[in-house]
């Protein structure tokens, strides 16, 4: 029930409500959420490999061909995921001073990581209907950063001390 409330908010986002429900969230939920997420993006790729009737695909065993496509797919793409989320957190920490707001980066982390949804979700759907490269998901980590930042200036200003 947790993960579909949180995906319903993350659809909201940048809204003030979805932002500060979201805020809530513990990071273990953000975590396997993400993970959750990203199976389903990987949905297309694996489907892909099962259909395929060339190459090491068609070789292999099924039980085979899901321990590679976990080892290196879902794995490498899990690990640059994370990476590109803790980038954009960190940037949004440096952005989050600028305009004087008091963040810390894991709620920057956790912002970031549910501003991922709407592009992840696009990206599986035009996956499983057209041919897609997968570097097109580092394009919608531009989208993640424009909301970041539109997420940063709904927290209130630090106060000044006198």
């Amino acid at each position: 029930m947790i993960f579909l409330q949180t995906f319903l908010h993350s659809i909201k986002l940048p809204s003030k409500k979805a932002t500060f429900w979201l805020n809530r969230i513990g990071m273990d939920i953000a975590v396997i959420y993400i993970f959750l997420l990203l199976f389903i993006v990987s949905v297309p790729s694996l489907v892909d490999r099962l259909t395929s009737a060339e190459g090491i695909s068609a070789e292999l065993n099924i039980f085979f061909l899901f321990i590679y496509f976990f080892i290196f797919y879902y794995l490498p793409m899990t690990v640059l995921v994370f990476i590109m989320i803790s980038v954009i957190a960190y940037i949004g920490t440096g952005i989050a001073k600028l305009m004087d707001r008091k963040l810390r980066f894991a709620i920057l982390w956790k912002m970031t990581a549910f501003t991922t949804t709407i592009p992840f979700l696009l990206y599986t759907v035009l996956a499983l209907l057209f041919k897609v490269n997968d570097s097109y998901l580092g394009l919608f980590f531009i989208y993640s950063f424009a909301f970041l930042v539109a997420i940063i200036s709904i927290y209130p200003k630090r106060r000044k001390k006198n």
